[in-house]
């Protein structure tokens, strides 16, 4: 199927989430992330006690340390996996993959979910997993001065959150990207009480202070068809740094694609913000 094909079929859908979207657009991408599928170069690595603190890391140990690219997947915080439990499952695993053939190390890592594991938890993983590979990465090929952190929808939320939690978090990564992320910006959707509780304890936990404030480099994305929450919060985001910091962040609004296929699309042909995650991971590593 040609880019232009996939890039109909998207803008068909519309801005809707839910299953079924979901299945049509893993079909679109299945047959050539198959196609470009390796398996982890090392796999179910333990950075943490609890069965889902697991983590993939992909790339080859050669040469000179290279540059490390934690992904954090989404999920609307209570589902998700890094993938790669059999040949060829590359949903989340290819975003690992992609990291390695751009010249890194790409790690793929689960978090504890939510209602079981409400907030701070996933933000505390991703904090656990960056220690981790602060003190592993460079047997696996990776440099643990120059970690970069990208998660999508839940998983740019949990890595907001790390940014909140860990005020040394500039000692211990080099940037952070950020798609179609939550940030607290529009209204707690019900469904997210499921992680960060009542919509009166919201305000107290949501990363919106911690990346509007944060020194750190950022690379934010948003889909043409992400649905209007997520547009908004991209914006209020932009536009506060702007404010702020006189100066917008980098950033990519990324035509022909929605909330589900930002990162699903990642490792394919359409290198549009493949080529700008490499960009940023070179300029500020």
């Amino acid at each position: 199927m040609s880019q232009r094909d996939i890039a109909q079929a998207i803008t068909a859908m519309g801005t809707g989430l839910g299953p079924d979207v979901l299945t049509a657009c893993r079909a679109l991408f299945d047959a050539e992330q198959r196609a470009g599928a390796v398996a982890p170069s090392a796999g179910d690595i333990a950075y943490g006690p609890h069965e889902r603190h697991r983590l993939d890391i992909y790339g080859a140990q050669d040469g000179a340390l290279k540059p490390v690219l934690l992904f954090v997947h989404g999920g609307g915080f209570v589902l998700g996996d890094k993938g790669w439990k059999e040949p060829g499952d590359w949903p989340n695993a290819a975003v690992g993959m992609m990291a390695a053939k751009l010249g890194m190390v790409g790690a793929v890592m689960n978090y504890r979910l939510a209602p079981d594991h409400p907030w701070p938890a996933g933000s505390e993983d991703v904090g656990a997993a960056v220690d981790w590979l602060r003190a592993h990465a460079a047997q696996h090929g990776g440099d643990p001065q120059r970690i970069v952190l990208l998660g999508t929808s839940a998983g740019a939320v949990h890595v907001a959150g790390f940014l909140r939690l860990r005020p040394d978090h500039g000692e211990l990564v080099r940037g952070a990207v950020l798609l179609s992320g939550l940030y607290g910006y529009t209204s707690l959707d019900p469904r997210d009480e499921r992680y960060y509780g009542s919509p009166e304890d919201y305000a107290d936990r949501m990363p919106r202070e911690a990346v509007a404030g944060t020194a750190l480099p950022l690379l934010l994305a948003c889909a043409q068809f992400d649905p209007p929450r997520f547009q908004a919060e991209f914006l209020g985001l932009m536009g506060e740094r702007l404010k702020r910091h006189g100066a917008m962040p980098r950033s990519v609004t990324l035509s022909g694609h929605n909330h589900y296929t930002m990162a699903m699309h990642l490792g394919t042909a359409d290198r549009r913000l493949a080529d700008e995650i490499a960009g940023f991971v070179e300029d500020i590593t």
